[in-house]
């Protein structure tokens, strides 16, 4: 029978809920699966948006200033959405069913945007050099195409680095420096994903083909998912132990500001804290002190009281 110290010390499950073992799950064995996946999800994306004002203008015959500007609302869109999707991962789903869904997602608004770039019935006509502009038709399914991409990065992209996070147990000295190494790979593999869609696919865009520009880094894509899943039985699972967390932080909030005229102790160690073992039992992770945001201390003298 296995012995209650080989389990994960940060309550921490396995896809079914139920404990794990620290020796047979998380750590490197399951983040070997992420890794790839951030590799090919940033080459997606930026071999979208580095070239994306160039096609529309080029392709789609609108003007400058047009494109332009629904490159920046569709970025800003892509970059807002996390927002959205980290909340339902918090709230709800938790973290590997929103990055299930989403990513399905992003798949599908990958595929149809390369539909959209590879089929001439999508695209505008030409006829002896002279291009007329895109249809309402092919517009709207291309920005559609780009839309149900923000919304599926909108899920991936909170949830699949904290997923990472994860596999590591903080209470586990040895796998708290190994999450050190893991983000220093991870924004490793997120730049390198990043250099080969600026060079490599943006060249293949203008000169081989658009649809094989978007291609590559859609195929790219389902294969990082593919491998993904095959981690699933390693995989670690935070549970999750709030119901409502955003009713959580609007109440830290709340606190701080009836006490922001009270003073706060020099010695941050007067400020109220659970003793290490509330961590390991609820499975909440300890957030460390640190001298910014200091706002949010004043919502610690409150407690601090009750020791």
């Amino acid at each position: 029978m296995e012995g209650k110290e080989e389990y994960t010390q940060d309550g921490t499950v396995d896809l079914r809920g139920r404990p794990v073992l620290a020796s047979k799950t998380g750590r490197w064995k399951a983040c070997a699966f992420l890794v790839g996946y951030e590799a090919f999800e940033r080459m997606a994306f930026y071999g979208i948006y580095s070239n994306l004002v160039n096609y529309i203008t080029t392709q789609l015959h609108e003007d400058t200033v047009s494109s332009v500007r629904n490159v920046n609302n569709w970025s800003g869109c892509v970059w807002i959405t996390p927002i959205l999707g980290a909340y339902i991962a918090d709230t709800y789903l938790g973290r590997f069913w929103t990055f299930t869904f989403s990513s399905l997602i992003y798949v599908v608004g990958m595929v149809f945007l390369t539909l959209a770039v590879s089929i001439k019935s999508l695209k505008p006509t030409c006829t002896h050099g002279i291009c007329s502009k895109a249809s309402p038709l092919q517009i709207t399914y291309f920005y559609l195409s780009l839309y149900i991409i923000a919304i599926g990065a909108g899920g991936t992209k909170p949830n699949i680095s904290t997923f990472g996070a994860d596999q590591f147990d903080d209470y586990n000295p040895y796998e708290k420096e190994l999450k050190d190494s893991f983000f220093n790979w991870w924004m490793f593999s997120s730049f390198l994903g990043a250099l080969f869609a600026t060079l490599g696919l943006v060249y293949i865009q203008e000169n081989v083909g658009w649809g094989l520009g978007y291609g590559i880094p859609t195929v790219g894509l389902v294969f990082s998912l593919f491998i993904f899943y095959i981690g699933t039985p390693i995989y670690r699972h935070k549970v999750k132990k709030t119901k409502r967390p955003a009713k959580e932080v609007f109440q830290v909030l709340v606190t701080a500001v009836k006490n922001r005229d009270r003073k706060l102790p020099d010695n941050p160690a007067e400020l109220y804290e659970f003793e290490p073992q509330h961590y390991i039992t609820t499975g909440k992770r300890q957030v460390h002190y640190t001298p910014i945001f200091r706002f949010g201390h004043y919502n610690l003298i409150f407690f601090s009281t009750y020791k």
